[in-house]
């Protein structure tokens, strides 16, 4: 039966080891029937392994290890859990401080930035497949988005194509500090910010 553990129900030890048996027997692409013939122990006594409605004898494990050739510790406990802690790896990228949140993968990426740069008449509107979402932390962030010169300030977010022609710095030479979400698939912009340029020695040339 399944068992309570920190408020939170976990199937049974033989539910769990079920669970493996039957992963075992798809992955084979063998039937119950097949199994027993070549293990001797009968279809039903398997079938109430696999839902763990029976506790396995060592004798059992011993002749399902031997068949899946797998090793009895293999079989009768799960794969460790892989750690879900991120380990955090800051790397610095065109005048941006840039600590990844989350693990390397083909979908949404995390990112945490500190920017530092801020004279914009030397910036490079870039472009690239992907959409990205931006949300300012503290400091004063400056976009060039297209034809687009804004200017977001703390608690506010801009999420755009990023196929537009696109860059952005501190608006007024002090760091700025921004959450970063990029992911591969390209989204229209929806952008909540001032849109009146910055004035002074940091406007363009």
């Amino acid at each position: 039966m399944p068992i309570w553990q920190d408020g939170v129900m976990t199937p049974s030890p033989a539910a769990q080891l079920g669970a493996r048996l039957r992963a075992l027997r798809l992955s084979r692409d063998v039937t119950q029937a097949q199994l027993s013939a070549a293990i001797g122990i009968s279809e039903s006594t398997l079938s109430r392994l696999e839902s763990g409605g029976r506790k396995a004898t060592l004798d059992m494990l011993l002749a399902l290890a031997g068949y899946y050739e797998v090793s009895l510790d293999e079989l009768v406990h799960a794969p460790a859990t892989a750690d879900p802690r991120v380990i955090q790896r800051p790397f610095t990228q065109s005048g941006s401080t840039i600590v990844p949140l989350g693990k390397p993968h083909g979908g949404l990426q995390a990112f945490k930035q500190i920017i530092t740069r801020s004279d914009a008449s030397t910036w490079t509107q870039k472009t690239h497949e992907g959409f990205d979402w931006i949300y300012v932390l503290s400091g004063r962030l400056r976009l060039l988005l297209g034809e687009h010169d804004l200017v977001l300030s703390p608690g506010e977010a801009a999420e755009f194509d990023t196929r537009v022609p696109h860059a952005f710095g501190s608006a007024d030479g002090e760091p700025v500090e921004v959450l970063s979400l990029f992911g591969t698939h390209g989204e229209r912009m929806h952008v909540r910010a001032s849109t009146t340029p910055p004035t002074g020695a940091n406007a363009p040339s």
